[in-house]
């Protein structure tokens, strides 16, 4: 795998570093992933979100009911119409996580060098000395000298609510171990993660089974988040459930990687699902801190060489409480766009944190950044020469729709699909302007009504780096002789000289099908 070299003489100047960055319609290429909880779910709040650039809501089901969440989604749906801002939506799964129960929500102080036992009797109190869990198995599991953590940092965003433990010994169901660091848990609920163990636990539940088809069915959940994907199996399981739930049939599924399971067997993991999330919350328990950088790394390139989405997380914890993020964080954010991610999200940031507007336009800023210095052209190469020869027919289109785009500095790029896979594969080579992925809805029948696809597929770009949907008039065909094309692409370059993407004497490049062919042509713009 080959690193980024940033070509130093060109892109970056030392006077372009004190130049203000230029306000855009499009805040960034990269997305931004925002989980509403809290602190970000009246409309005001959403509408700020929207506006500074979220372009997916997360609904996070380890807390909070059907009820609860549905009140959210109400509210965002509101603040949608209000902003004229396309969001997607986002459910995510409890999966296999361990939590330890404390009913009386009193703050329990843990001391260095004590001991606690763990124990899945949930009748107990928690205290001091003994912590209940919600899983019998652990004793099982773990053996002296395994690491245990336990915390509320994945919803505070704070090391100093976590606690980490070393398996003494194990008394039965009970695990006995010794603290390894002072600290004060609070609240109803703490995530408990046992490091390298594997948890014989299903990956989908059946309490996230019902949560989908209580909350995710009626909503039409535009993606699935599977947490603590260990097998590809996981997946291929999760598909099928949803494959038989009508309308969710179409919902991509995006595998969480947050344990050495899901890391180990990554490569088929990549395969079956649609995209990937880096959860490093996690990885960074169960992966010695040293090396959450490479895995990352490494992970961001498959999926960039696969073209399917990669999502990171964990990159501002600390704008959880404060208003700017350190500056490791901001070059943080920086590298993983520059490494090649798709998408940012951002957790107890939004769901709790004091500024989930402002954390969403900081991060959005700094995403801007490192896109004008991204190197696309060893990037453009790399992939190219990742997909090898013969290319099929779609790859050669998109990659010449790029080159073509890039050799005559285009504004952007318009393409007309039906499906969105051909809009995805040209930004899969990540060209330097927006691609708006022109959705051409179809007519299809169920035999009991008939009903027209598309804003799945046009909601479903909303987490790929450089595409911008806009759903077309279904009376206009995407695969035509006739002239409604013209008609669509008119909307299309309408709908970019508003955004102030497109300006006269512009160029733009647009791709479509034309009968059996398809076509890329250059059109210059008049006044």
């Amino acid at each position: 795998m080959h690193s980024n070299h940033l070509l130093l003489e060109e892109p970056i100047r030392m006077a372009s570093i004190l130049e203000p960055s230029k306000a855009s319609f499009f805040p960034a290429m990269t997305k931004i992933v925002g989980t509403l909880g809290p602190r970000s779910r009246s409309v005001d709040v959403i509408s700020g979100c929207l506006k500074a650039g979220m372009s997916v809501a997360r609904f996070d089901f380890s807390w909070g009911d059907c009820a609860y969440h549905q009140e959210t989604l109400d509210n965002l749906k509101t603040a949608i119409k209000s902003t004229k801002k396309l969001c997607a939506v986002m459910l995510d799964t409890v999966g296999a996580e361990m939590q330890v129960v404390n009913k009386s929500e009193k703050s329990i102080s843990l001391q260095q060098d004590d001991n606690v036992i763990l124990t899945p009797d949930k009748g107990q109190e928690a205290s001091s000395q003994v912590l209940p869990i919600n899983f019998n198995g652990l004793a099982k599991a773990v053996k002296k000298g395994d690491t245990i953590f336990i915390g509320q940092y994945l919803f505070t965003g704070s090391e100093t609510t976590s606690v980490w433990l070393e398996v003494d010994k194990v008394e039965g169901d009970d695990v006995n171990c010794k603290i390894k660091n002072t600290a004060t848990l609070a609240g109803a609920l703490f995530t408990l993660h046992a490091s390298q163990i594997h948890i014989d636990l299903p990956t989908l539940t059946e309490k996230d089974k019902e949560n989908i088809s209580a909350w995710g069915v009626p909503n039409k959940i535009d993606f699935l988040s599977l947490s603590y994907t260990r097998h590809a199996q996981d997946v291929r399981e999760a598909r099928e459930y949803l494959s038989k739930l009508g309308d969710l049939s179409q919902t991509q599924i995006f595998a969480k990687i947050e344990n050495i399971e899901g890391l180990t067997h990554f490569d088929e993991i990549l395969q079956e699902a649609d995209g990937i999330i880096l959860s490093r919350g996690n990885l960074g328990i169960d992966l010695p801190p040293e090396k959450v950088f490479l895995f990352q790394k490494t992970a961001l390139y498959k999926c960039n060489m696969a073209g399917k989405p990669a999502v990171v997380t964990r990159v501002v914890d600390s704008m959880t409480d404060n208003l700017r993020p350190t500056r490791a964080e901001a070059t943080d954010v920086a590298n993983a766009v520059l490494d090649g991610s798709d998408a940012i999200l951002l957790g107890a940031e939004t769901l709790r944190g004091l500024y989930p507007v402002e954390t969403i336009s900081t991060v959005g800023k700094i995403c801007a950044e490192a896109e004008k210095v991204f190197n696309q052209d060893l990037y453009f190469k790399k992939t190219v020469k990742y997909v090898g020869e013969p290319m099929s027919h779609l790859e050669a289109i998109a990659s010449s729709a790029v080159r073509a785009a890039i050799k005559v500095k285009a504004s952007v790029i318009i393409c007309f699909t039906s499906s969105g896979r051909a809009a995805r594969l040209i930004a899969k080579y990540r060209p330097t302007m927006p691609v708006l992925s022109v959705v051409i809805p179809r007519l299809k029948s169920n035999q009991l009504k008939w009903s027209f696809s598309g804003a799945f597929e046009a909601r479903q770009s909303l987490i790929v780096r450089g595409l911008f949907p806009m759903l077309a008039d279904p009376r206009h065909p995407a695969e035509s002789n006739s002239a409604t094309n013209e008609s669509v692409l008119k909307v299309a370059l309408d709908f970019g000289k508003t955004s102030g993407v497109i300006k006269s004497h512009d160029r733009v490049v647009v791709c479509q099908k034309v009968g059996d062919a398809s076509v890329v042509k250059i059109i210059e713009l008049e006044d």
